[in-house]
């Protein structure tokens, strides 16, 4: 067996070199993001009125497919099943907007959960308008004798669909709370925070190593962060800064 020679390295001087020392596989990757400033939070109470126009233009969308349901409402150069399909998606697209603005004023300006039946109502406020966007026009068309077959299922179908996307869609998955805005921003106080276009939480440091698949972050206040949807703490920067008091993603 041939023997097996053990090869130094030398140096350009003549005397032995340093091998290497490989990285350790765990060493964190560092990377460079592009930081963009927040944007502003925008108002609250502009927020919720145009939630509200476009809730109001929900309603209005679905009383007049009842309208069409009815033989009230005739357009000649379009079926019956497609004046209902279209004020439906029309419905729907109000219902989504408008719950999209709702949620987004209420982390800007989040009721107490003090009151447990107003914290509750104020952030499924999207969902109840939903129920009633639908729900009265889908009991309408299963009720109406003089509505054919086809056209019943076909519309009672993309009706239920519709309530279903705008129900999803309008709930506020983590609502954030008077008193935990309040709590962050006593905390953290000015300290400027991260978050990922795609994250779910907001980071104290722009190196954490759950920010390495985003190369744009964007930074601001803590404020700035849960109006944007970001409600809780990175857990990795919780455990970084010994920070005990705010939610994290570990408790979702």
């Amino acid at each position: 067996m041939a023997e097996k020679k053990e090869h130094k390295i030398v140096s350009a001087d003549g005397g032995e070199a340093k091998k290497p020392q490989a990285k350790p596989a765990d060493a964190p990757q560092q990377v460079q993001h592009t930081v963009k400033p927040a944007g502003e939070k925008g108002s609250a109470g502009g927020l919720r009125i145009g939630a509200v126009v476009l809730w109001v233009l929900a309603i209005v969308f679905e009383v007049l497919a009842a309208l069409v349901l009815f033989g009230k409402i005739h357009l000649t150069f379009m079926p019956v099943m497609y004046q209902l399909i279209a004020f439906i998606v029309l419905d729907l697209a109000c219902v989504i907007i408008g719950s999209q603005l709702w949620k987004k004023a209420n982390h800007i300006d989040p009721v107490s959960e003090k009151n447990k039946a107003k914290f509750w109502l104020w952030n499924n406020m999207g969902v109840i308008v939903c129920c009633f966007a639908f729900i009265p026009i889908v009991i309408l068309m299963l009720s109406n004798k003089d509505l054919d077959k086809k056209t019943k299922v076909i519309c009672t179908v993309v009706a239920v669909i519709a309530l279903l996307i705008g129900g999803l869609t309008s709930v506020d998955w983590d609502p954030v709370s008077q008193e935990q805005l309040a709590e962050a921003e006593q905390v953290l106080g000015d300290t400027q925070v991260y978050w990922a276009p795609f994250g779910k939480v907001y980071h104290t440091h722009e190196d954490c190593s759950s920010l390495n698949n985003s190369e744009t972050l964007t930074v601001g206040t803590v404020d700035q962060a849960i109006a944007a949807n970001r409600t809780r703490l990175c857990s990795f920067c919780a455990k970084r800064d010994s920070i005990t008091e705010l939610a994290t993603d570990d408790a979702a």
